[in-house]
């Protein structure tokens, strides 16, 4: 996935979020909905959730530097890691506060024609988001399920909008829901319900976010199928006897760190292997774009079982 295309992604869903917020406030303060309260406060976060992943976005991309000498991609993994943490601390927190006081003190809602309005809006905004990161989100995933794809992913910003939208899709459907059953059977304290459910929801979310993000935090290799394409390029290689290892890390979700463990023929002179280590260099980084760092180990296989035992 480009950086483009996270841009565009995020940025649809913070203009949606941002004016679904405001019309969302607004009913709640007219009409005295605390669902339609939890509403808002979700998608005032998500709102400020997508300004901190266009941080995120731009603070990857800063160029490496004597202190940070593989970049600054992990950066991204970080900011994604605090939207998991807003999302559960205020929008599941709040929801859930507020939820639970209007189920121990119910409050009727006055004017329900706003909050079916508003609603009605919203949906038709947050879907428009929704697809504009289900259709980038998509376009990488190939034959993956959804929760498979996300696993796999190594961009956050597409995912955490992606899991974002689609919560705020069902909490407005819960909300929804509330408001028509509260109205048809005069009983206002499902409208607390609902907003227990959203924040159920969101701390949902915001779980599988926080564990996504921090196994990206702690270091995730490359898809397999970079290992497998690095070996059968090394294998074509002259003057290497044996592949010891193959290793891969993100560094970020365009920046792969390559590290590989040959064993040498004992017949080549150092300058073959300089220039070996060149040519491999060079191959690795054309075979695969986001590949920005490779390291190459000479060393023989058995000193290599011997380092592998000790480590």
């Amino acid at each position: 996935m480009s950086v483009e295309g996270s841009k565009r992604v995020i940025f649809a869903a913070f203009v949606g979020n941002f004016a679904i917020a405001v019309t969302k406030f607004a009913a709640a303060a007219y009409t005295g909905s605390s669902a339609m309260l939890s509403e808002g406060i979700h998608s005032l976060v998500d709102t400020g959730n997508q300004a901190l992943l266009l941080y995120g976005l731009k603070r990857a991309g800063r160029p490496a530097d004597e202190r940070h000498p593989f970049g600054y991609g992990k950066e991204m993994y970080f900011w994604a890691f605090v939207v998991a943490i807003l999302i559960f601390a205020v929008g599941a927190g709040v929801s859930l506060y507020e939820g639970i006081e209007r189920v121990r003190h119910p409050t009727t809602i006055t004017n329900p024609t706003v909050n079916y309005v508003v609603l009605g809006l919203a949906l038709i905004f947050e879907s428009g988001s929704w697809y504009v990161a289900w259709k980038e989100f998509n376009a990488v995933r190939g034959e993956q399920s959804m929760l498979a794809a996300i696993s796999t992913s190594k961009d956050p910003a597409i995912f955490t909008v992606l899991l974002e939208d689609t919560a705020a899709l069902l909490g407005l459907l819960i909300a929804l829901i509330a408001l028509i059953f509260s109205e048809m059977l005069d009983m206002p304290v499902l409208d607390g319900v609902a907003s227990v459910g959203i924040g159920c929801l969101l701390a949902l979310v915001a779980i599988l976010l926080a564990y996504e993000t921090k196994g990206l935090l702690i270091g995730e290799a490359a898809d397999p199928a970079l290992e497998k394409s690095v070996r059968r390029l090394l294998a074509g290689q002259r003057h290497i006897q044996r592949v010891n290892e193959v290793l891969t890390l993100h560094q970020g979700p365009r920046h792969i760190l390559v590290t590989v463990s040959v064993d040498f023929s004992d017949t080549v002179t150092a300058d073959q292997v300089e220039s070996a280590v060149s040519e491999i260099e060079e191959r690795i980084k054309r075979a695969d774009p986001a590949v920005t760092r490779v390291f190459v180990e000479a060393q023989s296989w058995a000193r290599h079982l011997r380092s592998a035992r000790n480590t």
